[in-house]
């Protein structure tokens, strides 16, 4: 049984969802306030440590990690499963097709000189011998997104050296590979080994591709030839999402909240991702399968994200046009326990002016709704952008408006925001980030409490309301936002 507190009252109370149980031997279930005050209050930090001590000792037991088509994700998908179920609800794991992809061997190697080079995922394979080749560089200021950056260059049999940033390396190796390029290097656009990234899949891959430091870029791009090694494998498997819905509620309005649950192989991924999976989880189980909702709930958990964003990228693919338009929102949740925790909401009308623009029409408000739950308690909020990392981007792409807030991962904490929040001025949000120190040890719980009580406060607020002054378009609105999208 479960019962919360109502915000701004010392009164317990307890609220009967309506559901009945599952059988006729498991009794009946207590569920807290479906609205944004009762879920915040009743997602407490002791619950969402309760879930990252299991997930993590299910890592401990499959290999130190829960990454999409191992043991350990499959053990993973079972307790989220389990969980869902007991609180009533019905459950789905749709399955689908992934690339997994191995580096066994990554070198870079110039006038005998090794320099650091980090294959990025999906990269197609060299010989064991690598590949020896000229250096041709993108111009100063282009960055390599269209073949008019290369005018004048040949590329045939080079390997093209490009800046990070403007559009996504599949594209820039894409570029290259169709100008006669033997292979690629992408140079970091901030100071830093570039040791993360994805060709998007193993169709856009077409050339061997890594990425190197912004330190090494200027020796690379003097160099006259590299011999740059990366052996990788990609085989294809399968994984799972796991999708469960409020019986009550409008289906022509639907809030849809996820996490992605798979880790990186390197770690067992409590803070990426078990802390957005524990607090998505957690407030499922506070709101129940059957709530008194006007807007129906849509909980769910990804797989392979890691690889690419694949599990949300197919279950969006996977829509139906009338599906589409009856997803009012999506709120996601990625990393909200950072060890030098910031705390972060979605950009959603770009007044950052960083990176990407502004989301869909309607994620402005969400933004809002995060900004001002948590200067209700005492926490400043910044921006961060919506540069396609987590598994918003598919939703954002079919113009449904997104939000969430976030903690921070390989960015470093400024001054100010350390001055605001505390912790540590320029060091990275998440020292731990894809490694395998990335333990519930290692988890920021003050952070984690508030994130996750804002968590629940988001999907509480939408879950009665998709409309008024942090609403999103709904109707003939929402069809006319989207066909402007």
């Amino acid at each position: 049984m479960r019962i919360s507190l109502l915000a701004g009252s010392a009164v317990t109370v307890l609220i009967l969802a309506g559901c009945s149980s599952t059988s006729d031997e498991e009794p009946a279930r207590v569920f807290a306030t479906p609205d944004g005050p009762g879920l915040s209050a009743a997602v407490t930090e002791e619950a969402l440590v309760g879930h990252l001590e299991q997930l993590e000792a299910i890592a401990a037991e499959n290999d130190g990690n829960r990454a999409a088509g191992t043991a350990g994700y499959d053990a993973s998908v079972d307790y989220v499963v389990s969980q869902l179920e007991s609180a009533g609800f019905e459950v789905t794991t749709p399955e689908f097709e992934f690339e997994t992809f191995e580096a066994q061997t990554q070198t870079l190697s110039l006038a005998g000189t090794e320099i650091p080079v980090f294959a990025l995922s999906y990269s197609p394979t060299t010989t064991a011998e690598g590949i020896t080749a000229r250096v041709v560089g993108a111009p100063a200021g282009a960055d390599g997104c269209e073949a008019a950056d290369y005018t004048g260059l040949d590329l045939a049999g080079a390997v093209a050296v490009v800046p990070r940033g403007v559009c996504p390396f599949g594209v820039k190796q894409t570029v290259a590979a169709e100008l006669g390029a033997a292979a690629a290097i992408v140079v970091n656009n901030e100071p830093g080994p570039l040791d993360s990234g994805t060709l998007g899949d193993a169709d856009t891959a077409r050339i061997p591709t890594g990425g190197v430091s912004q330190e090494d870029g200027a020796a690379v791009l003097a160099a006259p030839e590299v011999t740059l090694t990366l052996v990788t494998e990609t085989e294809t498997t399968t994984s799972r999402n796991i999708i469960a819905q409020t019986t009550t509620g409008s289906t022509e309005n639907v809030v849809v909240t996820g996490a992605h649950l798979d880790s990186v192989p390197e770690g067992p991924g409590i803070n990426d991702n078990g802390t957005g999976t524990a607090a998505v989880l957690e407030t499922a189980l506070q709101m129940g399968s059957a709530p008194e909702v006007t807007n129906a709930v849509r909980f769910a958990f990804w797989g392979a994200e890691e690889n690419g964003l694949v599990g949300s990228t197919k279950y969006v693919e996977g829509l139906s046009d009338e599906d589409k338009r009856n997803i009012a929102l999506y709120l996601n949740f990625d990393m909200i326990g950072s060890h030098n925790a910031g705390y972060l909401a979605y950009d959603g009308d770009d007044s950052d002016q960083v990176g990407e623009p502004a989301g869909p029409a309607g994620s402005d408000a969400i933004e809002r709704t995060f900004v001002e739950h948590l200067a209700a308690e005492d926490v400043a909020v910044d921006g961060t952008d919506f540069d396609g990392r987590s598994d918003y981007g598919p939703f954002i792409e079919v113009g449904i408006p997104s939000g969430g807030v976030f903690s921070g991962a390989d960015e470093n904490k400024t001054a100010a925001q350390a001055e605001k929040w505390g912790g540590t001025a320029d060091q990275t949000f998440d020292e731990n980030y894809h490694t395998d120190q990335d333990t519930l040890a290692n988890v920021d719980r003050a952070a984690l409490a508030k994130n996750g009580a804002a968590v629940a406060y988001g999907i509480g607020v939408y879950a009665q309301s998709v409309e008024g002054p942090n609403g999103v378009p709904v109707g003939a609105a929402r069809e006319a936002a989207r066909a402007e999208g």
